[in-house]
């Protein structure tokens, strides 16, 4: 189907090619919606060796794991069409969602899963290393660093937290305490399980030979390490749904900001359904494809709730505009028959 037939109208347009997206695509399109999956192709995880913790796909590069998904949603009759969306906004009960390229698409609903950016401290050397030995998940990464020397950079409330968990996988774990020293209690807690803290800022992440080697303090001293731990800020990927009224908010726990969303994903814009990072900031890869196949069956029960109702309205109605325009189409059929 060419993009100027798709353009024309679809029942839902999922603007994100992730797990989540591709989820929800995969639950619409075998439930014979005509869907649209609008990806950037820019995901989170691209750095990434692998996926882990995703039960039967663990360690498949996330490259390959979108590319099945592709493939299964196309499979049903699904679309996957490169482009970034610029804008969405509302026409009648609809969507009119606005690429960067100038094409448009019309959609009856919006799955949104766009993700999240990972805003890191200023600190050189953290972003090249971003998902290789610069780490923030011990669910995603911590296997593969197990026995390694850690060095947790404290930026937040939840530096002890991740301490903590990291020193599950390895004996070997220091917290830099940066821009937030622990607590008293804090500092106790890391003693007692053999965390060492290492007081003042951190000025850069030392690399040779393509690899973390440690970590150097504004004072000039450098302590030895292969991983460094940080949490990252995360932004969920939104500012395209402003015209909707739809924006971002303080996440509940304090990581960063979020699309705000019910259990199933729906958003106080009716029409318009979230899922995966762009409203979970936690969620790993399992969780975000879940999420989207729930907003995606939910996006069906709402459609298939709507046009019952026009159903009904046009039995009821039998001379409506619905109904004779049904009407008309049914002769003409007879006629192409010789009925």
């Amino acid at each position: 189907m060419t993009w100027e037939q798709l353009a024309d109208g679809c029942d839902v347009v999922v603007v994100g090619g992730g797990a989540a997206g591709l989820s929800g695509a995969l639950m619409l399109a075998r439930s014979r919606r005509s869907v649209v999956v609008v990806d950037a192709g820019s995901p989170r995880n691209a750095p990434a060796d692998g996926v882990h913790g995703l039960l039967a796909r663990d360690g498949m590069p996330p490259a390959e794991l979108l590319a099945r998904g592709r493939e299964e949603v196309r499979g049903y009759g699904g679309h996957v069409v490169p482009g970034e969306v610029e804008a969405v906004t509302r026409v009648g009960a609809g969507f009119v969602v606005a690429l960067a390229d100038g094409r448009s698409v019309l959609a009856r609903r919006l799955l949104v899963t766009t993700g999240l950016v990972d805003e890191l401290p200023d600190v050189p050397g953290l972003r090249e290393r971003w998902g290789r030995d610069v780490v923030h998940c011990p669910y995603c990464h911590g296997w593969e660093v197990r026995d390694r020397a850690i060095g947790v950079l404290a930026t937040g409330p939840t530096a002890v937290h991740q301490a903590l968990l990291f020193r599950q996988l390895s004996a070997d774990v220091v917290v830099f305490s940066h821009t937030h020293p622990p607590t008293a209690e804090q500092a106790g807690q890391l003693a007692a399980r053999g965390v060492d803290v290492v007081a003042g800022e951190v000025a850069a992440v030392e690399v040779a030979g393509d690899r973390v080697v440690g970590l150097r303090l504004a004072d000039g001293r450098t302590v030895g390490r292969e991983v460094v731990v940080v949490a990252s800020r995360m932004v969920a990927r939104a500012g395209f749904l402003d015209a909707l009224g739809l924006r971002t908010a303080p996440h509940p726990s304090g990581m960063g900001e979020h699309v705000p969303a019910d259990a199933t994903g729906r958003t106080d814009v009716p029409g318009v359904w979230v899922a995966g990072n762009v409203t979970d900031l936690s969620a790993q890869v399992g969780a975000s494809a879940a999420a989207g196949a729930t907003a995606g069956a939910q996006i069906n029960a709402d459609l298939i709730a709507e046009e019952t109702r026009q159903a009904v309205a046009g039995y009821r109605d039998p001379f409506s505009a619905r109904s004779e325009a049904r009407v008309a189409e049914l002769v003409a059929g007879d006629r192409r028959h010789g009925w």
